[in-house]
């Protein structure tokens, strides 16, 4: 899949997203996205010219860091609603236990879409279309887009939307920035690839916010704010 394709297919999830849930925010986004991706829509040794620049001029210093960066989603993204909701019941909140459902499930939409979307578009890793990406570990499922950083960014968002902190959205967003550098200079990821990632997993977790609110009007219609 070229980046022409690539691109076509990112401009889709942000459509997607944007019709599912509608407000001033998402649609400011949508317009810079879907601009971003038609105006390069062209260029289509972009994204292989960035990873090289990205993967070839690695510090081997900081490798190892990297991969930490890399191995930390998994524990993370799963530990995180885990010991919210451990929080909420020690402390019989059911406030906290509504936001680690909600982190919890924000976690599954995304790697739902995220394996959907791999299986559609079958991408292959840039490192074995292009032999001169040095590839530092080995994925064996298909490039577009990336799980680890969808994840990331599925859990920062929702983090930071159930605890609207800027202690809690910088460190969030940093780490989940960080994980998505991670992946193309390890040489397993393609810039689209990451960039539809933040994508789904950032929209998963607004999809999710606006489900849980629709749900909580039926139960509560008083309530304005699901937070409450």
């Amino acid at each position: 899949m070229n980046l022409g394709k690539s691109l076509l297919w990112i401009a889709g999830i942000v459509v997607f997203f944007k019709l599912i849930y509608k407000f001033t925010m998402s649609k400011v986004l949508s317009f810079f996205l879907l601009f971003f991706c038609f105006s390069i829509s062209n260029a289509q040794n972009s994204d292989i010219d960035l990873l090289k620049k990205i993967n070839g001029n690695r510090n081997t210093n900081i490798e190892s860091g990297m991969v930490g960066i890399t191995n930390s989603v998994m524990p993370i993204s799963i530990g995180t609603p885990i010991i919210i909701y451990a929080v909420g019941l020690i402390e019989k909140d059911s406030l906290t236990k509504k936001k680690a459902l909600f982190i919890g499930e924000t976690f599954a939409a995304s790697a739902f879409v995220t394996l959907v979307l791999k299986s559609a578009t079958k991408r292959d890793r840039p490192y074995v279309t292009y032999p001169e990406i040095d590839n530092v570990v080995e994925e064996s499922s298909y490039s577009f887009p990336s799980g680890h950083t969808s994840l990331a960014f599925a859990t920062a968002t929702s983090l930071s939307m159930a605890y609207p902190k800027w202690y809690v959205i910088a460190p969030s967003f940093l780490w989940a920035g960080a994980v998505g550098y991670s992946r193309m200079y390890l040489g397993v990821h393609y810039p689209t690839d990451v960039l539809a990632g933040a994508i789904v997993g950032s929209g998963s977790a607004f999809l999710c916010y606006k489900l849980n609110k629709w749900i909580n009007k039926k139960r509560a219609p008083h309530q304005k704010k699901l937070w409450e």
